[in-house]
């Protein structure tokens, strides 16, 4: 049985409580001076001459109340008070003292001041391993991180040894910096400690080869650890999840709980977001009941992984139930809301957001923000919106264009043909055109069969990525679209002569926990003849309605009979199909499928939303497609 997480949480005074408590620790002198002034944090600690002040010369307090009385202003991080403690140290000749002076680099380090904190550090004549801890961790924590290395290598330099409290935070700063080297330095250094065991450390070094791209390694570190806690653990599963390996991070968090580690709030909210990453919403769901069951449910941080986790999964509607009910909206949780709707083709619901975000919240926006609302705009064919907010962007909130904002321009452009702007977007960037940008261009050429401009991004991409059949495919089609077959049998052969081969298109649908996988044309389903009898079916009723299938995207030179029976075994056919006869009526079906909908299918699948009267969800590799009562979201824009 895993424990409560909040069985032994402790009430903390209020702020106001321990401001009165500091104004009953400090001395009386700094009560009623009111010419004493803070002297500069890095002046010279030496002892002042003798003063006939007489609230100087009253009796001085003990080392132990300044002790005490620095503990609380650290406590409630009051750097004010601190400040003018720091000036009674200095005037009464106690500046120098290396314990008092070492609480005063952690009140000011804690409280954000850290340039003050670094003065005063520097200007210590003696120095223990917990100061520096301090400011290392003040670095890692406030940057520049680079900062927190180069105190690291001299704390080495000094002789001293670095501790279980030094580590951590200096994987952290070399995380932060995607410094591979100077992490696995760190390692070798801890290896040689008694530190190598501490969990903190080791779930430091998890964090810093995951955040390296060093899954593997993060994996190796985390399978050596002996005694593994939720910190340890978490880093694991955030590893995993950060990295493109969502259904190992399940794993990870099932084998957690079998091993009686309790997961905490940490634990759920990056197992929520792997499971939003797999589009595995029953795990999701699984964890969404288990987060209220141990108490988390009315924390905002389960709720905004919950609602990226339903938009992900095209649950939009559940997304926003859950949005409405934060406490408090912070940008992220705008920013997973208001890309939700973009990615599923709502543009209207993301940009009344977006305004609402800005005028009632007075919540900035951010460039994840923009991305969000410029994939919203494409995705709902605005060609015009998106490049005013693109302007509004730059020119209203200094933001600087990424390279997710110059493709999300790109390709709305393109997607409406409006490409002499396009291409004239592209010259203009600062930053250099990656394969995303002209694989949007691409694909307006496609949709427009703009041949010319085809062959232009082409051979951009191929300089990009030599290797992406993906690229080949896209031109060969927009060829054999215009019925350029020759030019179309020559990038085949060009493909052939490289070792590239087309990527087969898949589409998987999970019903009461299992994954049903299908082909084109696939026979391999032990339901494959019931699967194929609803298909039948369902044809008949849709001849019935007036469908005739689109041959266009056979893209090969045959007879018109046997291209219709090409585009009628498409896979995501295959598994809605299996969907309608296992699941009962009115139950919503969700396909997933490695590559874009065609135009037949995305007809076909209108069509059977209305005749069966079910919501159908497809995520191909670009978007959501919501099919209800024969409409998509999409609008036919995709």
């Amino acid at each position: 049985m895993v424990l409560s997480v909040f069985s032994k949480s402790r009430i903390s005074p209020s702020p106001a409580r321990r401001h009165l408590r500091l104004h009953s620790l400090l001395p009386c002198s700094l009560h009623t001076s009111t010419l004493l002034r803070p002297a500069a944090v890095g002046a010279t600690l030496a002892p002042p001459p003798p003063s006939s002040d007489p609230h100087l010369s009253s009796p001085r307090p003990s080392y132990d109340h300044y002790t005490a009385t620095l503990r609380s202003c650290i406590a409630a991080r009051a750097v004010r008070p601190g400040r003018q403690l720091h000036a009674r140290l200095l005037v009464s000749g106690l500046g120098l003292h290396a314990a008092l002076a070492t609480r005063l680099v952690d009140l000011y380090a804690s409280s954000g001041h850290v340039a003050d904190a670094r003065r005063l550090f520097d200007g210590m004549p003696q120095r223990s391993v917990f100061v520096w801890n301090v400011l290392i961790r003040a670095y890692a924590r406030d940057g520049p991180r680079e900062a927190a290395v180069e105190l690291y290598r001299a704390l080495l330099e000094t002789g001293m040894e670095p501790d279980n409290f030094t580590y951590p935070p200096v994987l952290k700063a070399c995380a932060a910096l995607l410094d591979l080297g100077t992490g696995r330095e760190v390692h070798d250094r801890v290896a040689r400690t008694r530190w190598s065991a501490d969990v903190f450390v080791r779930a430091g070094l998890v964090d810093m080869y995951a955040k390296c791209g060093c899954v593997d390694e993060a994996r190796a570190v985390f399978d050596g650890t002996a005694v593994r806690d939720a910190v340890v653990w978490n880093s694991m599963i955030g590893a995993c999840g950060q990295n493109g390996r969502p259904a190992e991070a399940l794993v990870l968090c099932r084998d957690m709980a079998a091993e009686g580690v309790g997961p905490t709030i940490a634990t759920l909210v990056s197992t929520i977001s792997a499971a939003a990453d797999a589009a595995a919403l029953p795990r999701g769901r699984e964890l969404h009941g288990y987060g209220w069951r141990r108490g988390f449910g009315l924390q905002d941080k389960l709720k905004t992984s919950l609602l990226d986790m339903y938009a992900k999964s095209g649950w939009v509607r559940v997304a926003r139930i859950l949005f409405e009910q934060l406490m408090h909206r912070e940008l992220v949780s705008w920013n997973a809301m208001i890309c939700g709707y973009g990615m599923h083709g709502h543009a209207d619901e993301a940009l009344e957001l977006f305004s609402k975000m800005r005028t009632e919240a007075q919540v900035t926006p951010d460039k994840i923000t923009f991305v969000g609302v410029l994939s919203a705009c494409n995705h709902g064919g605005m060609a015009k919106e998106a490049k005013e907010f693109f302007d509004l962007m730059v020119s209203v909130y200094s933001i600087k264009p990424t390279v997710a904002h110059y493709t999300c321009l790109v390709d709305v452009l393109g997607h409406s043909g409006r490409f002499d702007e396009a291409t004239d977007l592209i010259k203009r960037m600062p930053v250099e055109p990656d394969s995303g940008i002209w694989g949007a261009l691409l694909n307006g050429c496609k949709i427009h069969k703009n041949v010319e401009l085809a062959e232009l991004a082409l051979q951009k991409l191929i300089e990009l990525e030599p290797e992406d059949a993906g690229n080949y495919v896209l031109l060969s089609n927009i060829y054999a679209q215009s019925g350029k077959w020759e030019e179309t049998a020559r990038v085949r052969k060009l493909m052939t002569n490289r070792g590239l081969k087309k990527i087969i298109a898949c589409s998987w649908i999970e019903l009461k926990g299992k994954s049903h996988g299908f082909l084109v044309d696939d026979t391999s389903h032990p339901r494959s003849d019931e699967i194929y009898e609803e298909l039948e079916r369902l044809e008949g009723l849709m001849a019935q309605a007036g469908y005739v299938p689109d041959t266009r995207p056979v893209f090969h030179n045959v007879e018109d009979d046997e291209k219709r029976n090409m585009v009628r075994g498409h896979s995501e056919r295959l598994a809605i199909a299996l969907g309608l006869i296992t699941t009962p009526p009115g139950t919503k079906i969700l396909v997933t499928k490695n590559l874009r909908v065609c135009e037949d299918c995305h007809v076909v699948i209108k069509l059977i939303s209305w005749i069966v009267q079910r919501e159908i969800i497809i995520r191909d590799v670009n978007r959501y497609h919501h099919f209800v009562n024969g409409e998509c979201s999409c609008k036919d824009h995709w």
